[in-house]
């Protein structure tokens, strides 16, 4: 049984490390993208940058003014037990984050749409989102928040089969010039694309390929994942870097996942995970053992899995 003060003190201890500490593989990636960059603004930019990142780890200060709007993903290995279910699991989260939000402190950026009724602390109705997955097999829970901007940098629309990948690169182009010269999304960004499912399946597909994939990943499909690799080289050859400026630094990875649609549409969304990619990761064992990492881990055969039943013979197959 995983105890409730377990998950409410991990959850304290992700809030502040996504908001202050760069995932290593997203710093890797940009130390990468900053080598080549050969744009004068945009390299000055990328530079300021990581310069900005050691500065906030050290003086244990969120990275980035706007802090954007905290949520969490949570995947339960199969046999996991919760003090108190799942109801007592969003209390806790809700509770870390209000916590959070004056101890890091976060900015409170989220209102009522209408009433723009602030309760200073980031929560409020649907807020903080808290989306679910599962898995086969063991008794541990892992916690992942995310801090992501609630404004722009996100796109959809419906393509059509005819459309074809011409069409889907087109407007992947689309997309990131608007992103670039609208000053939409705060470059350079991890990008995910989500093809098919319905318009919410296929938002919610992109926002996780953005959010929940490490740099470098690629999908387990080898054909989508040389797509990813030929649409990071697109994205970074349409004259635009850092925030925007003239470069080749917009894309520092491309991640597509896909579900399955109606036959006779091809829908596609476009997410834009910004410079400040702030990710954290836990798993608690049911033996009440935390460990920390960065990577989500999202992405397993499972979650990819197309037929109806799930064994071990087809997870084996689906994994090599």
């Amino acid at each position: 049984m995983i105890a409730l003060k377990t998950i409410e003190s991990t959850a304290n201890v992700l809030m502040e490390k996504a908001a202050i500490e760069i995932p290593q593989d997203y710093l890797d990636g940009l130390k990468h993208t900053a080598s080549v960059e050969d744009g004068d603004l945009s390299s000055f930019v990328l530079q300021a940058m990581l310069e900005n990142y050691e500065a906030a780890k050290e003086d244990r200060r969120a990275m980035c003014g706007d802090t954007g709007c905290p949520r969490w993903y949570v995947k339960m290995g199969n046999e996991a037990r919760i003090e108190g279910g799942p109801v007592a699991l969003e209390a806790a989260l809700r509770r870390a984050t209000a916590h959070s939000t004056h101890a890091i402190p976060l900015r409170p950026n989220r209102v009522h749409p209408l009433w723009r009724t602030d309760h200073d602390n980031n929560v409020g109705i649907g807020a903080p989102e808290i989306e679910y997955g599962f898995e086969p097999d063991g008794d541990w829970i892992d916690l992942i928040t995310v801090h992501k901007g609630g404004l722009f940098g996100t796109d959809y629309r419906m393509l059509f089969p005819s459309d074809g990948i011409q069409g889907i690169k087109r407007f992947f182009l689309d997309s990131l010039v608007a992103f670039g010269k609208r000053g939409l999304a705060c470059q350079p960004a991890i990008i995910g694309i989500g093809l098919g499912g319905s318009k919410d399946a296929c938002m919610v597909l992109g926002k996780r390929a953005a959010c929940l994939r490490t740099v470098g990943s690629r999908n387990s499909d080898p054909r989508i994942a040389a797509l990813e690799a030929e649409f990071k080289d697109l994205g970074n050859s349409i004259g635009m870097g850092a925030m925007g400026f003239v470069g080749k630094s917009m894309v520092v990875d491309c991640n597509i996942e896909v579900g399955y649609c109606h036959t006779g549409g091809m829908q596609m969304s476009v997410h834009a995970f910004c410079l400040s990619s702030r990710r954290a990761v836990a798993r608690i064992h049911g033996d009440g053992r935390v460990e920390y990492r960065t990577d989500p881990d999202w992405f397993t055969a499972y979650q990819r899995r197309e037929t109806v039943e799930w064994n071990e013979p087809q997870s084996q197959s689906m994994s090599a």
